[in-house]
């Protein structure tokens, strides 16, 4: 069994006022799209389409990490959702994204989770069931592309494991969410193996208002909605591995 964790605890400093996880994207909470790739149950967006409308789930039951403040909310955006959902909320404010991984850690009902951000709407399922392979017996698997960023915010941990590095790290003051992985027995998942996978648009992160109206464009045109018509797996949108959800500057590391 694989839990499903996404990480919503951020401030969207450079979203505006408004917290960007219950944002409409394309008419669709951006965090209910997140959720609802890994319930397949999305629309048939790429990376994934298949696999993200298939009705075939990649995980077992969903944590959301988040701030007490924004439980209500999310709650109101997941409605519905296919999923059994269980919270895992932040009661230390503003330690960042280790300590919101770690509270989905220890929330957890399986052995391992797959992690996502809540700005990651073009999330490959299929990908983040490979990674939920790749991490088997191990304590992590993660992704890391040419440019040397781990992609933490789109992993798979060791639930256990994972959840007492980020203690350790927190407890040491090293807030970086690279920290913990220095203490794992963990997998890189590399650029080539990556891309024969996935393409680099599931690590997109939504972080501006421009950034999510280019999102919000490139979901109109896959569903034949836009003026552009199919993009294909090949586009991207947006940054990769840049989330305020997950503190921009302590997101990736080499």
């Amino acid at each position: 069994m694989t839990t499903g964790a996404i990480v919503a605890g951020g401030h969207s400093t450079r979203f505006g006022d408004r917290d960007k996880s219950v944002a409409e994207l394309a008419g669709v909470p951006m965090i209910r799209r997140v959720a609802d790739r890994l319930a397949g149950a999305d629309d048939p967006v790429p990376p994934g389409a298949a696999r993200a409308a298939s009705g075939d789930r990649v995980v077992d039951d969903l944590v959301i990490s988040c701030r007490p403040d924004q439980r209500e909310a999310i709650a109101a955006a997941l409605d519905g959702l296919r999923l059994p959902l269980t919270w895992a909320l932040d009661e230390e404010p503003d330690l960042g994204p280790v300590a919101g991984i770690r509270n989905a850690c220890r929330a957890a009902a399986s052995e391992y989770v797959a992690v996502v951000a809540c700005d990651m709407p073009f999330v490959d399922p299929a990908f983040l069931a490979s990674l939920r392979g790749d991490a088997a017996g191990r304590e992590a698997a993660v992704p890391q592309l040419d440019d040397r960023w781990f992609q933490t915010t789109q992993a798979v941990y060791r639930a256990e494991a994972m959840a007492a590095a980020c203690d350790r790290a927190l407890a040491r003051g090293d807030r970086k969410v690279v920290a913990p992985l220095s203490e794992l027995d963990r997998v890189v998942v590399g650029d080539e193996t990556i891309r024969s996978r996935t393409t680099a648009r599931t690590f997109t992160n939504v972080n501006t208002r421009e950034e999510f109206a280019d999102a919000a464009t490139a979901i109109a045109e896959a569903l034949g909605e836009g003026d552009g018509g199919e993009t294909g797996d090949g586009g991207e949108t947006a940054g990769i591995g840049d989330s305020d959800d997950a503190d921009t500057d302590d997101t990736r590391d080499r």
